[in-house]
């Protein structure tokens, strides 16, 4: 083992050990230290830019919590672990849910459901626009809030953050969230 790893092993577990005593900015240098790695390891599953930068996101906003269960001996081996699990969990999830591209002549209400199978495979504009306002309703009110505001008012996630009062990781991940819970909703309702 050289000592070159030893070191960077050495500094990542003096972060790890300042953030579990609340230090939090700790976990923020982790955080730039790997993040180009983390999405490295996420876009190499995944292959779309965006999808991966979400699920960056999602990983690091977890480890907030995760990092105060786990005894992490090796940070940098860790997060690719929770990084490429994340990703697979993610592709699992969308097993046999097509989504049709949106082209600029599409609303974001006429995407197309093909879940294989299923005899109606497709909602109708109205349907699906009734469906998602009675899903929003149901989402948690962050990520209710931050939907609304990124989408239906179309503000940026800094907007969202200002006007919010939730860190601009937070709004990301919200709006990750309750995009995520919203089609799982109209998921269930399509199936049923």
């Amino acid at each position: 083992m050289s000592s070159r790893y030893t070191l960077q092993q050495s500094d990542d577990n003096e972060l790890l050990l300042k953030f579990q005593n609340g230090n939090r900015d700790a976990l923020g240098l982790l955080f730039k230290k790997y993040l180009h790695q983390a999405y490295g390891v996420a876009l190499k599953y995944l292959k779309d830019p965006e999808d991966s930068k979400d699920a960056v996101m999602h990983v690091f906003e977890k480890l907030q919590n995760d990092l105060l269960k786990h005894n992490v001996r090796n940070f940098k081996s860790w997060l690719h672990t929770v990084v490429r699990n994340h990703c697979l969990m993610e592709l699992r999830r969308r097993k046999g849910l097509h989504f049709r591209p949106l082209d600029e002549n599409d609303s974001p209400v006429s995407v197309e459901f093909q879940i294989p199978g299923h005899p109606a495979n497709e909602f109708s504009k109205e349907n699906l626009l009734s469906h998602m306002e009675n899903g929003i309703k149901e989402l948690k009110e962050e990520h209710r809030k931050c939907l609304e505001l990124f989408y239906l008012s179309e503000k940026s996630y800094q907007e969202v953050s200002e006007i919010t009062g939730y860190t601009l990781l937070q709004v990301k991940s919200y709006i990750q969230n309750g995009k995520r819970n919203l089609k799982i909703y109209l998921e269930k309702i399509h199936a049923g």
